[in-house]
């Protein structure tokens, strides 16, 4: 599978909204980590940044709501958030 800025701006925007678990998202980092093709221009940065997404389901690195809009701000994206009535 091919790696892009855009894949992983993708999967953490699909975790944050709520759509695929903490550890969906760490599988497929765990998956990227090992079959990935990593876009040749950023492979360094998003292999360290899939690398990081891969341990959250570890206690100790876990993965905050500001790990993630840091991780978005590295591969050149902005998060907002919208609170909305349920």
């Amino acid at each position: 599978m091919k790696i892009t800025k855009q894949t992983v701006a993708g999967k953490l925007t699909d975790y944050l909204h709520q759509e695929i678990t903490l550890a969906q998202l760490v599988d497929w980092a765990e998956d990227a980590m090992m079959d990935g093709d990593f876009d040749a221009g950023d492979a360094a940065k998003l292999a360290d940044v899939v690398a990081r997404i891969g341990l959250a389901d570890v206690r100790s690195f876990g993965l905050t709501w500001e790990d993630c809009a840091e991780i978005l701000m590295e591969l050149g994206y902005e998060a907002h958030v919208d609170v909305i009535a349920a």
